[in-house]
């Protein structure tokens, strides 16, 4: 089995390997199938060859073993253009060309040049992917990601609350002009990014070695119960299974 490579990027999880999600599920995130070409990929038990888009909370079954898994938060500007993509449609199937000679990538690599194949058979702007802390215009967003950045390297530094009237208070800003910055910025609205933020928090402290209970609390959830239904219903995978999936990235 192909060791997995994960990037994770505002409101996105991006996946390159095996599937891992085998059983019948399904998730808040919009998932981008995207199979190596010769390899084996069974979705609802029929084989794909193609690319794909399966829509929000829609169960599908995968098994591929080698390929590209994209999890994309609906409310995302990304997540809005592979909706509009489905035009209604619970899943969608695009003639993609894929490289039969594709080495695994590591996360050194580009991923604006990895995935421009994918994003071209869609008709989507890179600039969709490319959002990150390095193109984000305004200071006072930069401050911000830097601090939830450090989050992600084991040494946690958020305050007990971060509604965001008390970031707007931060960052010397109003509540409104905050949300409307943040979300032209990122592409993703400030909620919905906290969230997939904190449930990444919590996957890097087990990763680290915390319990399933520290890193709840660590990330603001309640206890682990909490923070495995949150992760179940935003990825359809179980904490452990994310737990694996990263320590093998």
């Amino acid at each position: 089995m192909i060791k997995p490579t994960v990037w994770i990027q505002a409101g996105m999880v991006i996946i390159y390997g095996a599937s891992f999600d085998a059983a019948p599920h399904n998730h808040h995130a919009i998932q981008v199938i995207w199979p190596q070409r010769n390899s084996l990929c069974k979705l609802n038990e029929n084989d794909i060859a193609e690319l794909v888009i399966i829509d929000s909370k829609i169960e599908h079954q995968l098994q591929m073993s080698a390929g590209w898994i994209l999890l994309v938060e609906p409310k995302s500007n990304l997540g809005q253009e592979l909706s509009n993509k489905l035009a209604g449609q619970s899943l969608k199937t695009f003639s993609s060309p894929f490289s039969t000679t594709m080495k695994t990538p590591t996360q050194t690599e580009d991923l604006t040049v990895l995935l421009t194949p994918l994003f071209s058979t869609l008709k989507l702007t890179n600039q969709l992917l490319l959002i990150n802390n390095d193109t984000v215009v305004d200071k006072r967003i930069q401050q911000l990601l830097t601090q939830l950045g450090q989050c992600l390297h084991g040494d946690c530094i958020k305050p007990s609350n971060w509604r965001a009237s008390e970031v707007a208070k931060q960052l010397a800003l109003s509540e409104s002009r905050f949300l409307h910055l943040f979300s032209e910025e990122l592409g993703i609205a400030w909620r919905p990014y906290l969230l997939w933020r904190r449930m990444m928090c919590a996957i890097q402290a087990m990763v680290n070695n915390s319990s399933a209970t520290e890193a709840a609390h660590l990330a603001g959830f309640s206890d682990s119960a909490h923070l495995s239904r949150t992760f179940k219903n935003a990825f359809g995978m179980t904490i452990r299974q994310a737990r694996t999936l990263f320590e093998k990235s």
